[in-house]
């Protein structure tokens, strides 16, 4: 029965996970180095995320500064920039590679945040999904005589308060990255 709740825990903490990664992918108008995680390179015939073969960090909160290990690499990266369809424009000056964020508009922001919205429901049905396979769980332990009805109904009440804390955090996360987008 603990291993159940356990298991739920986990299967609803990366879910939770996953919406951190998803709203990662929505920029906002601050440059953040983890907008170009899924940007993969052709490394020497492999594929390999960007921030596995060069330095990214951010210089005066609006523009990413791309510094490839290898120098060779450059027109690589900038193609790869280009490609991902993320809206941004790299330029090369020397050996650094520079992607400003272009300023939001009004309707940019509120595209943004209907996709914020879509995946933080996304995770809610994901979190409701991974409490009714617990919930069923007991059931089949009930039947098999594993567990008594009172364990049974204590059980999803505990899966309950599970699903209704990470919804929560859904709701928060959702909410700062909302206020994040309103931001300008």
């Amino acid at each position: 029965m603990e291993q159940l709740i356990k298991n739920t825990s986990d299967r609803m903490e990366k879910s939770i996970g996953s919406l951190s990664i998803a709203f990662n992918k929505i920029r906002t108008g601050r440059a953040n180095p983890s907008l170009l995680d899924d940007v993969k390179i052709d490394y020497y015939g492999n594929l390999t995320p960007l921030n596995q073969a060069a330095n990214i960090s951010v210089e005066e909160g609006r523009s990413l500064v791309i510094s490839p290990w290898d120098k060779t690499l450059i027109p690589e990266v900038e193609k790869a920039i280009l490609n991902a369809n993320l809206g941004l424009n790299p330029s090369t000056s020397g050996d650094l590679i520079r992607v400003t964020m272009p300023v939001l508009t009004e309707e940019t922001r509120q595209n943004y945040i209907k996709q914020a919205r879509s995946e933080a429901e996304n995770t809610r049905v994901s979190i409701r999904n991974v409490r009714r396979d617990g919930n069923n769980q007991l059931k089949d332990f009930l039947k098999e005589k594993e567990i008594s009805q009172d364990e049974e109904r204590q059980g999803e009440e505990q899966i309950q308060k599970l699903t209704d804390l990470f919804v929560e955090k859904v709701d928060t996360a959702l909410e700062a990255k909302e206020k994040d987008l309103l931001d300008f």
